[in-house]
């Protein structure tokens, strides 16, 4: 019974010796060569056996061998016999990692939320304030409508974030042409590049196909594009290109930009991370568009790789896996 429960399970004798410790336990490091190696898991079983009486408690400890990483567990005892503790041990160590992140979302949200909301109040005074200069009026009126679209900008990657985290690419899964696809997303923003004097130069066709959902897939690429265009100095070009190889499908994205130093580059897809945070105010940039690439690669079982050197400009690929007629595929199914 107890090899078969998912939480951790042990059962220690009256010597301390562990009589029984299932998979989950031993993949946690907690026993070895049946030994408690946890301190404060002995104690606690020392306690209950003293007691006879059950105990359950958390406890954050060191995990074993190396003790570099936290684990937060919740230990539930009961005796079973003459000196002999059962103990039932949940990890809750992903659940409040995930809680951390959810809180650490929220707060960031609210703060980058504050700054449009913030910008357009102040401006709205100023318009006040200088009613009968018409120029004047004008400018801070241009300001509102940059605040007022970098805000919308903001809320709009919220909903997509949280829409591709709680979505499942299978429910409107259909066949969709890489080529296709790629200039649909260049065709998105080709008035931006024009704006910033960017040219695009796109490779020769893949021919390769997808399995997914067309609407994730495209915004991926247009955050990638949007991404080179805002990073690019004027009047230097961003590469497209697409091929298929050992049923992978690559989509890159390459631009001439100020590149990304080599110790952010673990850190680009994560949620609000900006390199140059000035920069980003500048471009409009709300730091959730590579997190939401990121997203859309996983819910599709691929990646998005990254290779930049500073002053030459980075590359952006993104890997998924090839639609082949005919080969089956568990995890998707075509939308007719």
């Amino acid at each position: 019974m107890l090899s078969i429960l998912p939480t951790a399970s042990l059962v220690v004798g009256p010597d301390g010796d562990v009589l029984h410790a299932n998979p989950r336990t031993l993949a946690l490091g907690l026993v070895n060569r049946m030994r408690l190696v946890v301190p404060e898991l002995a104690t606690l079983a020392a306690e209950v056996a003293e007691s006879g009486a059950p105990i359950e408690r958390e406890m954050r400890v060191r995990r074993p061998p190396l003790g570099r990483e936290l684990l937060e567990l919740h230990a539930r005892t009961a005796l079973l016999g003459t000196g002999v503790v059962l103990i039932l041990i949940d990890d809750l160590s992903e659940e409040r990692r995930v809680d951390a992140v959810r809180r650490d979302f929220v707060a960031n949200v609210s703060h980058e939320l504050k700054t449009p909301v913030g910008a357009l109040s102040v401006l709205a005074e100023a318009v006040l304030s200088c009613s009968d200069e018409a120029d004047q009026v004008r400018h801070f009126a241009e300001r509102m409508q940059l605040e007022a679209t970098r805000l919308a900008s903001l809320i709009q990657d919220v909903i997509d974030l949280s829409r591709l985290q709680g979505d499942d690419p299978a429910n409107r899964a259909e066949i969709v042409d890489v080529d296709e696809m790629v200039e649909r997303a260049i065709d998105e923003v080709r008035t931006l590049a024009t704006a910033h004097h960017v040219e695009f130069l796109v490779g020769q066709p893949s021919t390769a196909y997808l399995l997914g959902d067309r609407s994730q897939l495209q915004t991926a690429v247009r955050n990638l594009l949007t991404n080179a265009i805002a990073y690019s100095p004027s009047s230097t070009r961003v590469a497209v290109a697409a091929r298929l190889a050992d049923g992978i499908v690559e989509v890159m994205v390459k631009d001439q930009g100020i590149g990304i130093p080599a110790n952010d580059l673990d850190r680009v897809f994560e949620r609000f991370y900006r390199v140059d945070p000035a920069r980003s105010r500048v471009t409009g940039g709300t730091g959730l568009g590579l997190a939401i690439v990121k997203h859309v690669c996983q819910n599709h079982g691929g990646e998005c790789r990254v290779w930049s050197e500073v002053g030459v400009g980075s590359t952006f690929t993104l890997r998924l896996p090839a639609y082949v007629e005919g080969a089956p595929n568990p995890s998707l199914e075509v939308v007719q």
